[in-house]
């Protein structure tokens, strides 16, 4: 039988402070981005807004040119849902193979996978640029998408690999013996039961992807597709104080991968827990 004690009265006070402090940076980030430029200088952080101004995000959002926050939105979403795919696919059946295969060369290769995460991807930028340029892939939301999906194939095939070795083999065994094909197995039985460690991949790499700034300027610099992040750069560096309208163009980047993590938070937690147990 569960006691409130003294104890547990302590420990809630202190989760909630807790709260509150790490809570504090987003109600600045709120009441400063719907303010207007003179309160936002005559009034006080701590203050609330004296009236709801959404004039901020109205300018942020009618941006144009290379600030075009807008376009740069569609592209990062067109990117990352194509990257998410990409490794999704090409992470579980790779993953797949390494787990299941009985052979020596597949602990070489997923080793090889091990080391490509280590291995800083500013590395190869020079070499992925001009080989880039050379197929006609920069400028290119396709060419971001498959440079993304290489970028990230190691973590994604790292993760799967890990899952598949914790998943028993009965249900593969009893559909072989139903006549399934190889195929047939993998997608109708196997990769649904992975739906934690997709949860996983796809948060993770969406994150990566969403807020990738270096890779974005160097590859999409200059072009029509240029995603959010840089569309954020150019407009940020043409303001010199206007910490309300700054805020308000970090709110609108904010929430489309917030309301994709709370979409996918299960999953994300059940692959968590899956892998600390395997």
């Amino acid at each position: 039988m569960f006691r409130y004690t003294k104890l547990t009265g302590l420990r809630e006070v202190i989760f909630w402070v807790l709260a509150v402090l790490f809570l504090a940076p987003f109600y600045f980030l709120v009441t400063t981005a719907l303010k207007s430029d003179e309160e936002v200088l005559t009034t006080s952080n701590l203050a609330p807004p004296s009236s709801l101004d959404f004039s901020n995000f109205t300018e942020v959002l009618t941006a144009q040119g290379n600030s075009n926050v807008i376009q740069g939105l569609v592209n990062s979403i067109i990117i990352t849902a194509g990257s998410i795919l990409g490794l999704v696919l090409l992470g579980a059946l790779t993953g797949y193979v390494i787990a299941r295969s009985t052979r020596r060369w597949s602990r070489a290769v997923f080793y090889l996978f091990l080391i490509a995460i280590v291995l800083p991807t500013q590395l190869g930028t020079v070499p992925l640029y001009i080989g880039a340029r050379t197929v006609g892939l920069t400028g290119s939301i396709w060419g971001m998408i498959i440079l993304y999906t290489g970028m990230l194939l190691p973590l994604s095939i790292f993760l799967y690999a890990g899952f598949f070795r914790g998943l028993g083999t009965e249900y593969e065994e009893a559909a072989t013996i139903d006549g399934a094909s190889r195929t047939q197995i993998f997608f109708r039985i196997v990769l649904p039961l992975m739906s934690p460690a997709t949860g996983t991949v796809a948060i993770l790499a969406g994150l990566i992807v969403w807020n990738d700034f270096f890779t974005s300027l160097i590859f999409l610099g200059g072009s029509d597709n240029q995603t959010l992040p840089v569309a954020m750069y150019y407009y940020i560096g043409s303001l010199v104080s206007s910490w309300n309208k700054i805020f308000a163009i970090v709110i609108v980047s904010m929430i489309p991968i917030l309301a994709f993590y709370l979409f996918a938070q299960k999953r994300f937690i059940q692959g968590f827990a899956g892998g600390l147990k395997g």
